[in-house]
C-alpha cells in the first residue's frame, strides 16, 4: 500500500504541473495515462463500472467524477484531480483541487478550508476512535465556515479494491460508527461546496455538479491506521498554504 499510494501521489502531482489555461481536461486524462504506464502501474478509475477515463477530473461547479473531454481551462479555474492506481494489486488513491492563476479570495477560503477539514478528519484517524469522528470533525470545520459537505458520496477503505469497507461519511457524530484498527486503510476525501450541499448528475451518469452552479473543492489521501499517530499513505505538500 506504501509504494501503490507513493505512486498515486507521484502521478498525481505530475498531472497537477499540467493545469493550465488553455489544455483540455481530454488531454490532461491521456497525460494521466501516460504518466500512469511510465510509473508501471494502471488506472484505478477505468473501466470501472464503465467509466471511460483513466482520472476524474472535475472542473468548478463540478464535483467529483468529471470524464476528461473538450472543455479547456480557463485563468481563474479550479481543477479537481482524482487519482486511482493499482500497483502490484494494491490501489493507491488521492485528490487535490488545483487553483488555476489567481483565483476569486471567497474560492481560494474554500480550498483552504477543505483542505484544513482533511486535515482535522485525518488527525482522528486513531485506533479506537471511530469512523463517526472523523465525519464529525470534518463537518465541523466546514460548517463553521460557511460552507457545506457533500453527503452522498463519501470516503472509503481502500487496499486490494478501489472501494472497500467501512464507508468515510464527511459527517456524522463522534463515537459512531466503526471502530479504529492498527492496519486499516482508509481513503478520507471531503468533498466541500460553496453553497449548497445539494448536488446533480450530469446525463453523462457520472459527472456531479453543485446544484447551484457554485464551486466545489475536493481534497482526499489514503491513510493507514497505527497503533499511534495515523500514517498519511499519499503525504505531499499542502496545495493551500495557511
Amino acid at each position: 500500500m506504501r509504494e501503490a499510494c507513493k505512486t498515486a501521489s507521484d502521478v498525481l502531482e505530475k498531472i497537477c504541473a499540467l493545469i493550465r489555461p488553455g489544455i483540455t481536461t481530454k488531454e490532461v486524462d491521456h497525460a494521466a495515462g501516460e504518466f500512469m504506464a511510465a510509473a508501471k502501474c494502471r488506472s484505478a478509475f477505468l473501466g470501472y463500472k464503465q467509466f471511460p477515463g483513466n482520472i476524474c477530473i472535475s472542473v468548478n461547479e463540478e464535483v467529483v467524477h468529471g470524464i476528461g473531454g473538450p472543455r479547456r481551462v480557463q485563468y481563474g479555474d479550479i481543477v479537481k484531480i482524482d487519482c486511482g492506481v493499482i500497483r502490484d494489486g494494491w490501489v493507491g488513491d488521492t485528490a487535490t483541487t488545483v487553483a488555476v492563476g489567481v483565483i476569486d479570495p471567497r474560492i481560494q477560503r474554500l480550498l483552504q478550508v477543505t483542505e484544513d477539514a482533511l486535515e482535522l478528519g485525518i488527525r482522528k484517524a486513531q485506533a479506537g476512535r471511530r469512523v463517526g469522528d472523523i465525519g464529525a470533525a470534518i463537518e465541523d470545520e466546514v460548517v463553521a465556515h460557511g460552507f457545506s459537505v457533500v453527503r452522498e458520496f463519501v470516503g472509503h477503505g481502500v487496499g486490494k479494491k478501489l472501494h472497500e469497507e467501512p464507508q468515510v461519511p464527511n459527517y456524522g457524530r463522534p463515537g459512531t460508527l466503526q471502530k479504529l484498527k492498527p492496519g486499516m486503510t482508509l481513503a478520507i476525501e471531503p468533498m466541500v461546496n460553496m453553497g449548497t450541499a445539494s448536488i446533480r448528475i450530469l446525463e453523462d451518469k457520472w459527472t456531479v455538479v453543485t446544484a447551484d452552479g457554485k464551486p466545489s473543492a475536493h481534497f482526499e489521501h489514503t491513510v493507514l491506521i497505527t497503533s499511534g499517530e495515523p500514517e498519511v499513505l499519499t503525504w505531499r505538500e499542502r496545495t493551500v498554504s495557511k
